[in-house]
């Protein structure tokens, strides 16, 4: 079962968010809740914070998402991005 008592929790440390955050786009579920996720979700995707999910989904108006493996390696939301900017 997904927690994700982090996005609400104010003590919730940043690591904790991150980790709620990359679990939501793993599943595909960030694409779907209220919008305010989603856009969390792909800013912290273009900060190289996290990463696309596994497998392309759609979002709640029906628009591909694509998975980390339909881009370009050391392009946004691929892992070679992420770990360039975790670097940082």
């Amino acid at each position: 079962m997904l927690d994700l008592s982090a996005l609400w929790n104010e003590e919730a440390t940043e690591e904790e968010v991150i980790d709620c955050y990359q679990e939501l786009v793993n599943t595909g579920i960030a694409w779907q809740l209220e919008g305010y996720v989603g856009r969390t979700a792909m800013d912290l995707i273009k900060e190289g914070r996290i990463m696309l999910g596994e497998v392309a989904t759609k979002d709640y108006w029906g628009n591909r998402v694509p998975s980390r493996y339909d881009v370009e390696p050391g392009t946004k939301g691929s892992r070679e991005y992420m770990e360039a900017h975790i670097a940082d």
